[in-house]
């Protein structure tokens, strides 16, 4: 395949820029800005695990600017209803009907803040829109943008007032991206560049240079281009029914995981510039897949064990083709 028809290098532009770009404003984090821009690149949906206060909210908006999509944002409340992030049927007097006047999910790209502190129907208004881009309201289907992305927050320590996703729910997202402290270098930036812009206001202001639509266009078709070999097919099933059948796992991962883990080991190499993908694409692909989608034996949680460190076991168990 040559590189005109396969339009190599689109991916891998797109992660120097964006991790250019989005870095003036984030310290640091680079993989977390990787995964988010892997998860444009696959069509997917993403959430993003990490405590208060490191910044992802700001990743998240920083993110939608630099790729020059249209960009809305809802927080999560325990008395939001539905209707508050899909929209309603409102009765005019003046024709004598109704009308749908949609909601902030009628977008490109969607944040919605504290997701777990919606209550349990209010994110399964979500499920049908992340799954299949359409909102039904009255009986009658509306079509979101082919760009429309989630990226949902959510903090690990508070618990208090939550409604935890269920596996449905978490099913639906792409990648599971955990934002950590920064080191000692990136915090001390973050100092700087608050001390610089006197307020958090001043750094979502700062200038950055938007995507070309073509490129993110183009990228994503580079994504779909790349070719698997029956070994790596195989290579990548052997990882997911090993997670069902896993000692210390009770629910292993799902067959929508074995296709979010094929889409996102293509999506690493074409960053790479590569056509083909290698068992390491898979492998650097696993943890962000699978994390979510895997629950732990309760003797196992005990133990303290988490999904990522079962994970890495399930591939050091599984042979690698040749």
């Amino acid at each position: 395949m040559s590189e005109e028809s396969l339009g190599v290098g689109a991916a891998n532009e797109l992660f120097v820029r964006g991790q250019e770009q989005i870095g003036r404003v984030i310290a640091g984090q680079q993989e977390v800005i990787a995964q988010a821009l892997m998860t444009m690149l696959c069509g997917g949906h993403a959430l993003i695990e990490g405590v208060p206060g490191v910044a992802k909210t700001l990743a998240v908006k920083t993110l939608a600017r630099f790729l020059g999509l249209e960009f809305k944002r809802v927080s999560g409340t325990p008395d939001m209803m539905p209707a508050d992030i899909l929209g309603t049927s409102v009765f005019s007097p003046k024709t004598g009907d109704f009308s749908f006047h949609k909601g902030p999910v009628f977008t490109q790209f969607l944040l919605t803040d504290e997701i777990n502190r919606m209550p349990p129907r209010t994110q399964a208004a979500l499920l049908e829109s992340m799954e299949e881009r359409q909102v039904t309201a009255d009986g009658e289907r509306h079509l979101l943008d082919d760009f429309f992305t989630v990226f949902a927050t959510q903090n690990p320590v508070e618990f208090e007032g939550t409604y935890p996703l269920p596996e449905a729910q978490l099913d639906r997202f792409l990648l599971k991206i955990r934002m950590e402290y920064p080191d000692v270098a990136e915090e001390r930036v973050v100092l700087e560049r608050h001390h610089a812009a006197l307020d958090s206001a001043g750094l979502s202001e700062t200038v950055i240079e938007p995507v070309a639509f073509e490129l993110l266009a183009a990228a994503r078709r580079e994504v779909r281009a790349v070719r698997v070999e029956p070994a790596i097919f195989d290579y990548l099933l052997a990882v997911v029914r090993r997670t069902r059948a896993w000692p210390t796992i009770a629910l292993g991962a799902s067959p929508r995981a074995s296709t979010g883990l094929l889409l996102v080991a293509k999506a690493f190499a074409a960053r790479e510039q590569r056509d083909f993908v290698i068992p390491d694409d898979v492998k650097e692909a696993a943890l962000p897949v699978l994390r979510h989608r895997l629950v732990l034996r309760p003797e196992a949680e005990l133990e303290g064990l988490d999904t990522d460190r079962v994970v890495r076991d399930v591939l050091a168990a599984t042979q690698v083709p040749k």
